[in-house]
């Protein structure tokens, strides 16, 4: 499936994984379910998570801890696909 399919099929899909203060590492285990159940995930970062890196920098990182794509950033959100 091509990354202009992906980010079609994610438009429509609600947030399911929030990054709060606890940083990334917090939600690691809970996105890496997800993605196995199913595979395009949309994770919000909350003010606290970003502490002045940008959601893109913190959107790679949390994709590289889980071994997913990161499919596209608008604003706050991330679309994460396995």
């Amino acid at each position: 499936m091509d990354q202009q399919e992906l980010k079609r099929r994610a438009h429509d899909l609600d947030v399911t994984v929030w990054v709060g203060k606890s940083g990334i590492d917090a939600v690691v285990d809970e996105l890496d379910d997800q993605l196995t159940d199913r595979d395009l995930v949309k994770v919000k970062f909350l003010r606290a998570a970003r502490a002045g890196s940008s959601t893109e920098e913190k959107a790679a990182d949390l994709a590289e801890y889980v071994h997913a794509d990161l499919i596209d950033t608008r604003g706050h959100t991330a679309v994460m696909h396995r």
